[in-house]
Order: structure tokens, then sequence, then C-alpha cells
């Protein structure tokens, strides 16, 4: 018989056989996984310093409508009663209604859609729209940043696509102009995919499209984690300066749930965009998540602009706070970040997996990432460190708190202390910090 195939760490499927097995009733087992998530909510949520970058604390209004009666509902289909496949929607279509509306102002745009599960599903209605089978696109590279939705093996090689690399300059962290405008003619793409995990500094847009509309390419902006900033002004307008599609997460930045977002003006894009979402990739759609994203989208417009501008300083702060303690920080030349991300390279302390490691012994939780000095096969044990100010920002931490937690770091990695030498300091910093601000909840942090 062959051995079982399990992508999954074994060792802890294990656990949970065995803890579902010393259990004597379907209730105990119940009991089990509420046990699991209170423990979570206790040390992620209470005690621990979370610098990683793709999350954010949602609002309490948030929470409590991703819990809401309306999530048990079904809304196949578009707006409108001749739309839906279920009668008993005209509340479910007020509720979208909203929703869109609200994105449409935010964003500034003609159309949004509220549907996508996440942002990965953005992406592949993104190719599904605007590519057909065998076409070539250029996107970023993963050792310098790239996400693995714009590439083979993602959505864009799942529709089939050919893709060629958008050159790009590992020192400034940018996209190589002079090299791209050379490029691109030779392969002529039809999109030009800008989404990046690794996010520090904009893209030039208005001029790669320029680039691209000689035989009719476009750009399509891939804003998963700037989306929040987008919103409330403070990186780039990728669509006013020539990108025909922004899609982008509501878990990251914009901090609400996880949930996809795609923004566009076109007209003309509008029957594939939507076609692409319904019927081919969302049906049932999870009407809580909706109302939860329309409410943080009212949220980022009353509290947006001051909520994003102190993510990027306290981003700036603690890069800069590390950099001196003598870890190095990628961007350095360029004023380390624009974005809420910091990037460390952290090679000659062990690498990303290690000290990723070591520093969640201390509760301090942050993320290995690919720098552009690794390799693709640098993938389970890259140089880099990736760390994010969005939930200790919501938390009312500022500059002068950046300080304190490079110490932490510092203590880890540059001085070597033991992660319990430095526990207890980090929960006790922690402490006071457990309310959530820019939100109408709570308002803005004194």
């Amino acid at each position: 018989m062959p051995t079982q195939f399990e992508v999954h760490d074994a060792a802890i499927l294990s656990q949970a056989r065995a803890k579902l097995d010393a259990c004597r009733s379907a209730q105990e087992m119940y009991q089990a996984v509420l046990d699991a998530v209170k423990l979570n909510e206790q040390w992620r949520g209470q005690q621990c310093i979370n610098l990683l970058a793709p999350e954010a604390p949602t609002s309490p209004t948030v929470r409590a409508l991703l819990a809401s009666e309306v999530g048990i509902r079904a809304a196949e289909g578009h707006i409108g009663a001749l739309n839906r496949w279920f009668v008993g929607t005209h509340y479910i279509d007020e509720i979208e209604a909203l929703c869109i509306e609200l994105l449409k102002q935010l964003f500034k745009v003609r159309y949004a859609d509220h549907r996508l599960m996440g942002s990965m599903l953005g992406n592949l209605t993104v190719y599904s729209a605007l590519t057909e089978p065998g076409q070539v696109i250029m996107s970023i590279p993963q050792p310098v940043g790239g996400h693995s939705s714009n590439r083979l093996d993602g959505p864009a090689g799942v529709r089939g696509l050919k893709i060629v690399d958008i050159p790009f300059d590992p020192v400034d962290l940018e996209v190589d102009l002079d090299m791209f405008r050379k490029m691109a003619p030779l392969v002529q793409p039809r999109v030009v995919s800008l989404g990046a995990s690794m996010t520090l500094f904009p893209f030039p847009v208005r001029e790669m499209s320029e680039v691209v509309a000689e035989w009719g390419g476009q750009i399509f902006f891939d804003g998963a984690h700037q989306l929040g900033l987008i919103a409330a002004g403070l990186f780039q307008d990728p669509l006013r300066e020539g990108a025909a599609v922004l899609t982008g997460s509501a878990g990251k930045t914009f901090s609400g749930p996880q949930s996809g977002v795609i923004v566009w003006d076109d007209p003309k894009l509008t029957e594939a965009i939507t076609h692409a979402i319904f019927p081919v990739l969302v049906a049932t759609h999870q009407v809580n998540r909706v109302a939860a994203l329309a409410a943080s989208a009212a949220e980022m417009l009353a509290f947006g602009q001051a909520y994003m501008t102190q993510i990027v300083r306290n981003a700036k702060a603690l890069a800069a706070a590390l950099h001196k303690r003598g870890i190095p920080v990628l961007g350095a030349n360029k004023g380390f970040t624009e974005t809420q991300q910091v990037i460390a390279d952290v090679k000659k302390f062990g690498g990303g997996l290690e000290v990723a490691q070591r520093l969640a012994r201390a509760n301090l939780i942050a993320n290995k990432n690919l720098i552009p000095s690794d390799t693709p096969a640098n993938w389970d044990r890259p140089s880099g460190l990736r760390m994010g100010t969005i939930e200790i920002t919501r938390l009312g931490m500022r500059e002068a708190e950046m300080e304190q937690i490079a110490d932490f770091i510092a203590r880890l990695l540059v001085d070597k202390a033991a992660p319990e030498d430095v526990l207890e300091d980090v929960i006790d910093f922690r402490q006071p910090y457990q309310t959530l601000y820019y939100c109408f909840e709570n308002g803005l942090p004194g």
C-alpha cells in the first residue's frame, strides 16, 4: 500500500488526533477547538508584539459583523431581484450596494466589486478577464519581492500564461525602468503585473503604462499590501497613473476582514471582470464579510489618513532604530520604506527562519522573507526578515515605542540574549496596549 502523502506537518496532525482520541465525547472535542481558539487569543491577541506585515486587527464592530446573522444567508448572483438565484435578499442587496458605493467613494472609481474571498482570487479575476492562455505577461520575480499569485505557481500559471520577469534593481528595490523600456517591446506583454509581497517603494506606473500602450498592453496593480495606503492617498494612485485595474487585500493595511477588493474605471472591462467573478469564481460569497468590508471602508474614510500616516512613520522609525543597532535594513539609502513594511537582512544572525523562530519565543512575531541576495532555492531558509507596523499602530503605538521594540530585537540578535530573558519584558511592554484605535468605538489615540 503506498505511503499516504500529506502536505501538513505530520507531527502536529498526530498530536491533534491524539487529543481527539483522548476525548470521551463530541462535546469534549468541541471544547478542544474552543480551547485552542482561546489560547491563541490570549497569547497572540494580548501578550505578543505582532510585527507581521500581512496582518491587521479589525475593529470591534467589524469583528461583530463577521459573526452576524446575515452570515448564514445565501446571496448568489449580482445585486437585484432579477439577478439573484434566491428570493428574500432585498436587505442583502442594500448591504452589498452600500459596500460597493463606499468602495467607489473611497478609491474615487467608477466600478468596484466586493465578492472576492481574497486578493489571490482578485488576481485570478484579472488574468481571466484581461488575458488568454498562452499570452505573455511580465511580473516581478520573487527574490526581489514578487508574489506567487503573479508567477507560474499561482493564478498566472494556472491561467496558462507565459511569464517574463520585470527587470528590478536589487539595490534601490525598484523597477529598472531603462531595462524595462528595452525588454517590454521584445515580448509585448498583454499585462504587466505590479504585485509584490515585499513592497517598500512606489512603482513607476505612469512610465510603464506609456511603454505598453504601444501594443495595447495594460498595467495591473496588485496592491495587496498597499490597499489601505492607496485608499488614504499616501502611497500612489495606480488608476490615475495609468493602471487598468487595482486589486488588494482588505486584511492588511486596509485593516478589514480577510477579503479581496477589485476596482477599475474603464467600462469596457466591466463585463469581463464581473463575469470572471460570477459565475466563474464566486457563488455565495459570505454576506457577513461584505458587511464587515463596508464598515471597514467607512472607518477608512474617517480615520484612514491619520492611521496610514502613523503606520508609515512607525515603519520608518522601526527601520532606522534597527539599523542604528547593527541590524541591516533594506532601503537605507532611500529612507528605508514608504509602506508598513520593514525588511531586515538577518543572514549574519542565522537567516530568516531561525531569527523569526527565535523572536517568536520572546513573543515578537515576524516572518522569514526572501531578499534580493537570495535565490528561489532559499525559499524555506531565506536571508530576510519581514516586519510590519499595522497592528502595533492600531494599538496606539508611535515612534517612541519603535525604539523599545528595536531594543528587544537587538537584545535577541546583536546581544544574543536568550528569548526567555526577553520574554517577560515584552509581555510587560505589551500589557498597556490593549485598545484598538482608528475606529468609531475608540477614535484616535490620545
